[in-house]
């Protein structure tokens, strides 16, 4: 399944809106239902309007329905690791949260694979009042 993850995260880089920076990425989070949910960067002259890749992914996920996911793909030129923001958003949706697998592929295919929490150990979590 990585696979099929990696390459939807790449298709989803080659349409990318990032007429700015010039920095195109993708992302594919797979859903606990089994289904990949493929977004990318969407840019704006108001860089606060933006959105990444990976929270493009998640929010599409969460727009279909499924609350939770278990793994998830970035595709970029260099290889380069989510946003802390996204490494937040993802952490809200992670299954297994401190094992969930984060593949970071650059464009000539290499692929770096970490955890969420190797790339995000201090993630904010609120717990529900007793």
């Amino acid at each position: 399944m990585s696979s099929h993850l990696r390459e939807a995260a790449a298709a989803a880089r080659e349409v990318a809106y990032a007429p700015y920076s010039g920095y195109m990425v993708g992302a594919a989070v797979l859903g606990s239902n089994g289904l990949v949910y493929a977004g990318c960067n969407v840019e704006n002259p108001s860089y606060g309007l933006s959105i990444c890749a990976e929270r493009s992914s998640v929010f599409r996920m969460v727009s279909d329905g499924c609350n939770e996911a278990t793994a998830c793909a970035i595709a970029t030129a260099n290889g380069a690791p989510p946003c802390g923001a996204c490494l937040q958003v993802l952490s809200e949706f992670a299954s297994d949260s401190p094992q969930f697998k984060i593949l970071m592929v650059d464009e000539v295919g290499r692929v770096d694979e970490k955890t969420l929490a190797n790339l995000f150990p201090g993630g904010f979590r609120l717990r529900a009042s007793s």
